[in-house]
């Protein structure tokens, strides 16, 4: 088995007064006290330069950093396909299943380390969570980054997904504003889902074909809001198949992860201004068997 090379977690203290323990486990909440004393007690700990070896009280100010040994990561499709490269651009085609970036016990293995071993500079413009299929938009240089994330910010690139929804849509378009904001989640604290209290949100769907117990849909998103086409969806009562996380309305399972798979949603379409040449490119990734509309 094929560790990584492990990694360290800075962390800056807000608030003092609050002893170590009890910080470690609020900050990284997929451990409890015991597991975090045994990682003190083996000297993964360090505050302000100094190695730790039991609990105190923290001030506001310092620095903790837990130095995380190697671990192994789960085993994930290694692969992407190249859509478009210039000298100021990048798309790939990411497989489901492999994560954009580090985060949720990925730290190798991820879309961004694969494309850094061949393009060192890129920067990735946009993420798609694991389980998502489809485009990703890498910037080469910061000239192009700054350009193209002042795009995204002011909606100037569109993106249009591909979404297979449990249950058959009573209506041939969904224009979906739904809030979307942080809730609170047994297992990690908080989640984003449908919230009252929420950003502005905006997805346009349009049925691509009704199947027996499900639906096609071509999604266009306005806004990037996390989980946003599974979170949408959901709350007009047509949560993705398989989604373990979203169910109708758009509110988070409890006993469901982010990370955990089994729904299917493709970037299949970016349009965008590119900022070297000013020429409107629109980019396509092929859809999987199950998101592509019988002929």
């Amino acid at each position: 088995m094929t560790l990584n090379h492990g990694h360290a977690y800075t962390s800056h203290i807000q608030r003092g007064g609050v002893g170590l323990l009890e910080y470690l486990c609020a900050e990284f909440r997929h451990s409890g006290r015991e597991v975090w004393a045994a990682r003190l007690a083996a000297g993964e700990i360090v505050l302000d330069g100094q190695r730790l070896w039991g609990d105190q009280r923290l001030r506001a100010g310092q620095t903790l950093i837990w130095h995380r040994p190697p671990w192994a990561e789960e085993d994930v499709p290694l692969h992407f396909e190249v859509i478009y490269e210039d000298a100021d651009l990048l798309a790939v085609a990411k497989p489901a299943g492999l994560p954009t970036m580090p985060g949720g016990g990925f730290l190798e293995r991820t879309l961004l380390t694969l494309v850094r071993r061949q393009w060192p500079a890129a920067s990735p413009l946009h993420r798609l969570g694991r389980g998502t299929s489809g485009l990703v938009l890498f910037a080469l240089n910061p000239v192009t980054a700054s350009a193209l994330l002042r795009d995204w910010r002011e909606h100037r690139v569109h993106k249009v997904y591909r979404a297979l929804a449990a249950g058959v849509a009573g209506q041939e378009s969904y224009d979906i504003r739904t809030l979307i904001g942080p809730v609170t989640h047994s297992k990690l604290g908080q989640i984003f889902a449908a919230s009252p209290g929420g950003k502005p949100a905006h997805s346009q769907a349009e049925v691509l074909e009704r199947r027996a117990d499900s639906t096609l849909f071509g999604v266009q998103i306005m806004t990037g809001r996390p989980h946003q086409i599974r979170i949408h969806l959901a709350s007009v009562g047509l949560p993705l198949l398989g989604d373990p996380l979203y169910a109708a309305g758009g509110h988070a399972r409890p006993d469901g992860l982010p990370g955990d798979l089994g729904y299917l949603l493709h970037a299949h379409r970016l349009e965008l201004t590119h900022p070297g040449t000013g020429k409107r490119l629109e980019l396509q990734a092929a859809p999987p068997a199950l998101l592509e509309a019988t002929p």
